[in-house]
């Protein structure tokens, strides 16, 4: 019973959101042309499930480039009201389209100047009548088996909701990088933003050997460095190849001779290599690619393929970039 009542709550949400589909037509496209063309900000509102619903739909427009806030209609019409210009959009939220609280704000929003897209399940309400334009999200019936708990209709909502940010995101032409500037705390910010730059080992921390060295030349800096990889330039400082630890072990399974040789005999000539302005997420890709093997070590270099630094996989561990 407890499954089957599950999978009913589902089927009804997923045929809810799948109803609305038809109804995105023109008034859908003029709310999104009104909210491109506002010069103010879109204030959600809403009371009760239809209030928690609406704080996530202006958190998905404010990060996704649409400046929006929540408004509580109860506090409006005890000063909040101050908020709304006249070159904001209210977007109100109601099931009914006759929640009292909002009905209430509606006379001054109108005296303000402010526009108002109307979300709810009932064009004849008297939110309907009074909304620039309506969004129709009515449903069938909830998934509440008394019928009384608004879930069918907040989860219709929302997914409006999310419709209009989406459509308002491409039509704004929003990228990855604006979406990062209004995430810069979280692990999507560090991917979007931290660049090679940023997490790369330059300067004095930089292992770097000439062709003139030996192997075991090379050994001594990949030990002191502590980055288990040297890069190998040629006299103008050209990176021309790279040694790794591993690449040493595997020598040394044949003997201890070729530890006196020049480095070019165990290098890896031509490496993957990145450039500082690059993405430390490019970095990462980079490194994962199967060619022949992922590698744990990347050369940095300039636009001459001088070599500038070196970044390593625990770099990008340690910033979240994984």
């Amino acid at each position: 019973m407890i499954i089957e009542q599950a999978k009913e709550v589902l089927a009804i949400e997923a045929a809810a959101i799948e109803s609305l589909i038809p109804r995105i037509n023109g008034q859908f496209t003029a709310a999104v042309t009104m909210i491109l063309e506002c010069s103010g900000r879109v204030i959600v509102t809403g009371m009760g499930k239809s209030g928690h619903i609406g704080r996530k739909i202006a958190a998905t427009f404010a990060s996704t480039g649409t400046p929006a806030y929540f408004l509580h209609p109860a506090e409006g019409i005890h000063g909040d009201l101050g908020m709304v210009t006249p070159n904001d959009i209210v977007l109100a939220l109601s099931n009914s389209g006759e929640t009292s609280e909002v009905v209430s704000i509606f006379p001054a929003i109108k005296r303000i100047g402010a526009s108002i897209i109307v979300m709810c399940g009932c064009e004849d309400s008297t939110m309907g009548k009074n909304a620039d334009i309506f969004l129709d999200t009515a449903v069938e019936r909830e998934a509440c088996p008394l019928g009384l708990a608004p879930t069918a209709s907040a989860i219709a909502t929302l997914a409006m909701g999310d419709a209009l940010a989406i459509a308002l995101l491409s039509e704004r032409k929003f990228t990855p990088e604006d979406f990062a500037v209004f995430h810069p705390g979280g692990s999507l910010g560090r991917k979007l933003l931290l660049t090679v730059e940023n997490v790369m080992h330059a300067g004095e921390d930089n292992p770097v050997v000439t062709l003139d060295k030996t192997v075991k030349e090379a050994l001594f800096v990949i030990t002191g460095k502590g980055l288990g990889a040297t890069n190998v330039v040629d006299q103008q400082g050209h990176l021309v190849g790279i040694i790794t630890d591993g690449d040493i072990r595997r020598g040394l399974e044949h003997g201890h001779e070729f530890l006196d040789k020049k480095v070019d005999s165990i290098m890896t000539k031509n490496p993957r290599t990145i450039t500082a302005n690059k993405l430390a997420a490019q970095a990462l890709s980079v490194m994962e690619k199967n060619h022949p093997r992922p590698i744990t070590v990347l050369p940095v270099v300039d636009e001459n393929n001088k070599t500038i630094g070196i970044i390593h996989l625990t770099d990008l561990l340690r910033q979240g970039v994984v």
